[in-house]
């Protein structure tokens, strides 16, 4: 079973999804993402790995031929840390945790990759995914062994307990 956690910006997917992994503890691995805020600015977002390193993954300011809206995106350091934590995952057998399959992860070919090797594996993943059409994860959130779940303020409290039951009971 896949679970992929859709909605609008701001609406708590990461908090969500970080709650679950936590949840999970050592059943779990991958990465989720953190906003960076400057005196209550948005300045850019930090990958954190289930199990311990971080990297920026974007800033404002930040040199890179990759760039999504006011951010450059840092794609090394996304292959470097997430996508292992990813693969570590995979082959630990344990739940795959991708906070998020959006616009700057999909800068780079080799996250897409491992995002469709993690859907084709038997380990489950818990994934956010971003709701805008993009044929990638459009084709994605296609695929039969999808549930998508879409997060909204009427159905954000009892998210969490639904998706817990869809990722626990078989």
């Amino acid at each position: 079973m896949n679970i992929l956690i859709t909605g609008r910006p701001g609406c708590g997917k990461t908090t969500l999804i970080g709650k679950i992994a936590a949840r999970l503890g050592e059943r779990a691995g991958g990465f989720i993402t953190r906003e960076i805020r400057e005196r209550g600015i948005r300045q850019g977002f930090e990958l954190i790995t289930l199990d311990g390193p971080r990297v920026t993954l974007a800033r404002v300011g930040l040199a890179s031929r990759v760039r999504v809206g006011r951010y450059g995106v840092d794609v090394e350091a996304l292959e470097r840390v997430g996508l292992e934590a990813v693969r570590r995952a995979l082959e630990a057998g344990r739940v795959v945790v991708i906070d998020e399959i959006g616009k700057m992860e999909m800068a780079s070919p080799a996250f897409c990759e491992i995002v469709a090797r993690a859907l084709d594996s038997p380990s489950p993943v818990l994934a956010t995914i971003h709701a805008h059409p993009h044929p990638f994860t459009d084709t994605i959130k296609r695929r039969p062994d999808i549930r998508l779940f879409e997060l909204t303020p009427a159905n954000r409290d009892g998210a969490e307990g639904v998706i817990w039951d869809w990722l626990t009971v078989r």
